[in-house]
């Protein structure tokens, strides 16, 4: 169960939208990025349209590249990561039946 909820929620079009967000940061262009990282011209491009992911491997090239962990890749929005990763350390170490109920209580929260 450990981490299934958290990655559940960071769907392609987020996971596009992140990587979106961190290369702007970056000040480069998708293009430049993926010839960079070794991968045809359109790689990029692809995957921030939603089109293709990369591999576990690619992904950790494009992390590297980025200069994030791929923690912190996946620590989207406001939330300051020091609390993303104490929740996620409470999370794992409860039980199936009380995860779903915190998410449950997420999930209220959020609606």
């Amino acid at each position: 169960m450990k981490n299934e909820h958290c990655f559940a929620y960071f769907n392609e079009e987020r996971f596009a939208k992140r990587l979106t967000e961190l290369r702007q940061q970056k000040g480069v262009s998708a293009r430049d990025m993926s010839l960079t990282l070794g991968q045809s011209e359109g790689y990029i491009n692809k995957i921030e349209n939603g089109y293709t992911l990369p591999s576990m491997s690619g992904f950790f090239y494009i992390c590297e590249y980025l200069s994030v962990t791929p923690s912190d890749f996946f620590s989207y929005g406001k939330t300051d990561p020091q609390i993303s990763e104490a929740l996620v350390t409470a999370l794992e170490k409860l039980s199936p039946h009380q995860s779903e109920h915190i998410l449950a209580v997420i999930n209220d929260i959020l609606s």
